[in-house]
């Protein structure tokens, strides 16, 4: 689109509500500053006029009303630069004209206040858990940063050797035993950063920090308050929450987001972002009308042809992803995440919702997300699908991948993993698989050698402590009569429901969460564990806590203390993981001639698993990170009640296993780090307890 120019500056054309304007840039959606002006671009297809509304900070009536003229109008795009605004000072909605009938998917209403859908920040959002009394409406603002990254580049992590902490930004530090100066905000998690680099992750995947309404569906349910805690239902997919920040950031905001992920950079660890786009709060036809309908609701929402909302989400609504429209929205919402906050990666809640065609169906190569596989300014950034939705829709192991970019959340491993360790009969051959990477569900030759990412505990569900002490979820907080939440969690609560003071019952169940990280930490494939989990954080039985803004879900420091030797022990773990690259991927092969890979039981290469098989054995073989001498480490796992003689693979002449970890011994000796300090088994026979792992290692006896 043209515009006035004078001595190459920006010239205004006409008066509109008391403002200069002219035309704007067409070609750049959303609101943002230029020298002199600020340019408005805004898109709908079935508009018959727009309005740009002007607010001054806080205050319920406009003080400007601009209507868009027809020659700042080019196709469907309504582009104008305003001048004499400054970007402090006023808040910005539309408002969208055109016909309304529900049945045809049209919900136009010029008195509909509308915020932008490419709003890079939003006002009115910046209290956590408070809303104006009356009057309030979603309103964009206009950001300027000039933020000074000091140089810190992202560490750039391969994806086999990420080690993944999942965890949510007000969570990680409300709780008062977190011990920070701004609880629950990002420089509250900042403040955690010496915490989480000695613990040994290198990559931080936060649950969604995409503005949303904390207060959508507030109610009290037993003189509680319960909020939309967990974040999963965006009002703005460009905008950070500001309720996050620790201090307000007017005209700013995002700085603190970003002031986060450069200390995370610096410190070696990677910034992954949990992003919903298969849904927005603007819920069902019973739902509010604040942004995308009122823009073009047939456009960014999948519709039935009786212009009712298809629910793939269980939120209401489902995003239309792969119109041409929304599906040019994502992509550059993903390219605006990287380029002005550099993250790393992102996690997509529910994506198979990302590959259905407009009628709902399954695609079988969805445009968007091969736009996203390709995508030049995407192309070093991890690519994760949650791959299923809430309409059905399973694809672990069948995601659409374009060049081997798409990871997955392996629901597989989760499944099999905790059947196995809960004793399980007939779980050997799957949970072999999983150890070895899930090759079953994703052939290296078809999805590459990075396409599982493996856990056994997320967000959604129990935490790892709860799954060995409780056989049954206990959400009756949540206030729908304990009906909420996956009630098929293959947990065990070892005998007694709830917490206990039974040492012998507490000693299993610990010893249950150290297989569990023993055998996560040593599975091909990129692991990753809820936050919380390396200290026996607990949500007392709730599996769903998606409304608890309360202890529920707050991370208790004070466990940290109390089970200290479980945190000691996952912090071992992951080091052992990055100690030996052949747990992770490829090395060269061993010079002792061992397979890369191989499976046996109690017995040595006996891989015939049967239906009452509780003992398996893994070896990988290589080369160390040095390539000075092999690298060789065999895991035993037992699930049953009773011990086993357990017979090793035989070592060539001078080397001999050496007993890194025995979950079954007490924290003074249940891993060890140096080898020289390790049990060297020289018979290579030994014996394996109940429901436990051990984990040897190859070398020569050291003096």
């Amino acid at each position: 689109m043209g515009m006035g120019r004078h001595g190459g500056f920006l010239h205004p054309m006409r008066e509109i509500g008391g403002f200069k304007t002219c035309p704007g840039y067409a070609l750049q959606n959303g609101a943002f500053e230029l020298p002199g002006g600020i340019n408005f671009t805004i898109t709908s297809q079935g508009a018959t006029s727009v309005e740009l509304v002007l607010f001054k900070r806080r205050q319920s009536e406009p003080f400007a009303v601009l209507p868009f003229p027809a020659e700042y109008r080019v196709g469907n795009v309504y582009s104008m630069i305003v001048f004499g605004l400054e970007i402090d000072e006023f808040e910005y909605a539309y408002r969208i004209d055109g016909p309304y009938d529900p049945s045809k998917g049209q919900l136009y209403d010029k008195n509909n206040l509308l915020l932008d859908p490419y709003a890079r920040a939003v006002a009115g959002q910046s209290e956590w858990g408070t809303r104006p009394a009356t009057g309030f409406e979603y309103r964009g603002r206009i950001t300027s940063s000039n933020f000074d990254w000091h140089g810190v580049r992202s560490p750039h992590i391969a994806m086999q050797d990420l080690v993944i902490y999942e965890t949510h930004v007000r969570g990680f530090t409300k709780h008062e035993s977190s011990g920070v100066a701004n609880p629950g905000t990002f420089d509250g998690l900042m403040e955690k950063i010496p915490y989480l680099k000695e613990l040994g992750i290198n990559a931080v995947e936060l649950m969604p920090i995409f503005e949303f309404d904390e207060m959508r569906d507030m109610r009290i349910h037993d003189g509680n308050l319960l909020l939309d805690y967990w974040g999963y239902n965006p009002v703005a997919f460009f905008a950070p929450n500001t309720a996050y920040s620790a201090e307000h950031e007017f005209t700013n905001e995002g700085d603190e987001l970003r002031r986060l992920v450069r200390a995370l950079h610096k410190n070696g660890m990677e910034v992954i972002l949990d992003v919903v786009f298969n849904h927005t709060a603007e819920g069902n036809e019973d739902g509010s009308i604040f942004s995308f309908k009122g823009v073009d609701n047939s456009v960014y929402y999948l519709l039935a042809p009786d212009g009712t909302y298809y629910n793939f989400s269980g939120c209401g609504n489902s995003v239309n992803c792969n119109h041409p429209i929304v599906h040019q929205m994502i992509v550059e919402c993903l390219r605006y995440w990287v380029i002005e906050y550099r993250i790393d990666g992102f996690r997509f809640d529910l994506a198979s919702i990302l590959g259905r065609n407009e009628d709902g169906t399954p695609m079988h190569n969805p445009p968007l997300l091969e736009s996203l596989a390709v995508d030049p300014l995407l192309s070093d950034v991890k690519l994760i699908a949650e791959a299923w939705d809430a309409g059905g829709l399973y694809q672990v192991g069948s995601f659409p991948s374009r060049s081997n970019r798409w990871a997955e959340w392996n629901g597989k491993y989760r499944d099999d993993i905790r059947c196995f360790l809960k004793g399980d009969s007939g779980m050997a051959t799957a949970v072999s698989y999983r150890i070895l990477g899930s090759q079953d569900l994703y052939p290296p030759t078809k999805r590459g050698e990075c396409a599982s990412v493996n856990f056994i505990t997320c967000h959604d569900g129990f935490t790892l402590n709860d799954l060995f002490t409780y056989n049954f979820k206990h959400n009756e907080a949540n206030g729908w009569d304990n009906t909420d939440g996956e009630s098929h969690n293959n947990s065990w609560n070892c005998g007694i429901e709830g917490e206990t003071d039974n040492q012998d019952v507490n000693n299993m169940r610990r010893r249950l969460q150290k297989n569990a990280a023993a055998i996560l930490m040593c599975s091909r494939g990129t692991p990753m564990f809820l936050a919380g989990d390396e200290f026996g954080n607990t949500q007392f039985g709730n599996n769903n806590a998606y409304c608890q803004d309360n202890e529920i879900s707050w991370l208790d420091w004070s466990l940290l203390e109390k089970n200290k030797a479980l945190h000691d022990f996952f912090r071992y773990m992951i080091h052992f993981r990055k100690k030996h690259p052949i747990l992770r991927g490829h090395t060269k092969p061993a010079e002792s001639r061992f397979p890369e890979t191989s499976l046996h039981s109690n017995v040595p290469w006996d891989a015939n698993y049967k239906e009452d098989t509780r003992v398996i054995g893994v070896t990988f073989a290589g080369r160390n990170a040095e390539d000075t001498e092999d690298d060789i480490v065999h895991i035993a796992m037992n699930s049953h009640w009773e011990s086993h003689q357990l017979c090793l693979p035989d070592l060539p002449e001078g080397m001999f296993w050496h007993l890194a970890v025995n979950t079954f011994n007490g924290p003074e000796n249940d891993c060890i780090e140096e080898v020289k300090d390790m049990y060297c088994l020289y018979s290579g026979i030994s014996w394996i307890q109940p429901r436990s792992v051990m984990i040897f290692v190859a070398a020569k006896p050291q003096k």
